[in-house]
């Protein structure tokens, strides 16, 4: 009677009490998760977002006519191989990509953790999708200033990394931020190869006791959190990047002398 009482006692009562419980118990387990649901989305973005500039600019190159055949063979091919990559990345689900990536490299005997492969499925998926956010923020450049840089002698590659970029880095920060944010949650599909980010770290922990809900809410404050945290440290980011916001002209200032 006396152990009867005792685990009735030791039972949470309501679903708050539940995810105080299993937060406690399994911790390690949460914190496990979430650093895993961070390397994968901060490796996988990171990576992602230089694959995205090489194709938004590969996609952004000009070919003239007083280009030679060769290079206009060769531009024509990275041109197309950049659409083609974009098309498929874009146009399929994350998760299908994961599987078949996945399982397609083990079918190919290339042995890859699940970690791995979800971090590669991450930053093809990213470079696709900021690819073109690159070439919009390219585009929304003044012609202008390409055209001042190559005038003063710059080559168009230097024109490009050294004026066109910086100020498009700019006017896409915003997406990059919300690119980052929303494969912090994406990786939760990952848990179909076997990552052990938080979603699975939630399906582990709620099947013990058959708690799903209050597992799952559990990872919903994580996320939640993650979340929060990374979005005030973007606004930061993009307030310093926008420099000061009070400041005179030189002919208004030369003006009022």
């Amino acid at each position: 009677m006396t152990v009867t009482l005792l685990n009735a006692a030791a039972t949470p009562e309501n679903s708050m009490g539940w995810m105080a419980f299993l937060m406690q118990k399994y911790a390690n387990l949460f914190w496990e998760g979430t650093w895993i649901t961070l390397y994968v989305a901060v490796i996988g973005t990171l990576l992602g977002f230089v694959l995205g500039y090489v194709v938004g600019i590969v996609q952004d190159i000009v070919i003239s006519k007083e280009d030679h055949l060769v290079k206009k063979i060769i531009y024509h091919i990275m041109k197309k191989v950049a659409w083609v990559y974009v098309e498929i990345f874009r146009g399929t689900p994350m998760i299908v990509q994961g599987m078949i990536i996945y399982y397609g490299l083990h079918q190919a005997d290339v042995k890859i953790t699940s970690i791995t492969a979800g971090i590669l499925v991450t930053l093809l998926n990213t470079g696709s999708y900021m690819s073109e956010t690159v070439r919009g923020g390219i585009k929304s450049i003044e012609t202008g200033q390409r055209e001042g840089a190559l005038a003063l002698g710059m080559s168009p590659v230097s024109a490009m990394l050294n004026v066109i970029l910086p100020q498009a880095f700019k006017n896409i920060m915003p997406e990059m931020a919300n690119t980052f944010l929303s494969n912090i949650k994406m990786t939760s599909v990952l848990n179909v190869i076997g990552v052990s980010e938080l979603f699975m770290t939630a399906k582990t922990a709620g099947s013990t006791y058959y708690k799903y809900f209050e597992a799952y809410l559990v990872i919903a404050v994580i996320y939640l959190v993650l979340c929060f945290v990374f979005n005030r440290l973007f606004m930061l980011l993009e307030k310093k990047l926008a420099g000061k916001q009070e400041y005179v002209l030189a002919a208004e200032y030369m003006d009022n002398q």
